[in-house]
């Protein structure tokens, strides 16, 4: 799931998953943090899904997938399209 706050300048795009599913670490990665996996990993929230936030740059198409331990790579059903692989995310 993607929930997004709009800025001035940039949009806050929280990416969202439920806890645990996949087990262990999983990490968002895509064209905005070069594809590094570890940069930006989802974190246990109090309602029981684990998140993280990202500011990214207004009106710009990213890509992205995540990254969950033992190399799975999977997509976001939220996101705004598919090119490839990879989700398409617009801000």
């Amino acid at each position: 799931m993607l929930e997004r706050q709009r800025r001035k300048n940039a949009t806050e795009v929280t990416f969202v998953l439920p806890d645990g599913d996949p087990p262990g670490p999983v990490s968002v990665v895509g064209t905005f943090n070069d594809w590094q996996p570890g940069s930006h990993v989802l974190e246990p929230r109090p309602d029981g899904t684990r998140a993280v936030t990202v500011a990214l740059p207004a009106k710009v198409t990213h890509s992205f997938r995540y990254l969950a331990a033992g190399d799975y790579w999977f997509n976001d059903e939220a996101a705004d399209g598919h090119d490839g692989a990879n989700c398409r995310l617009q801000t």
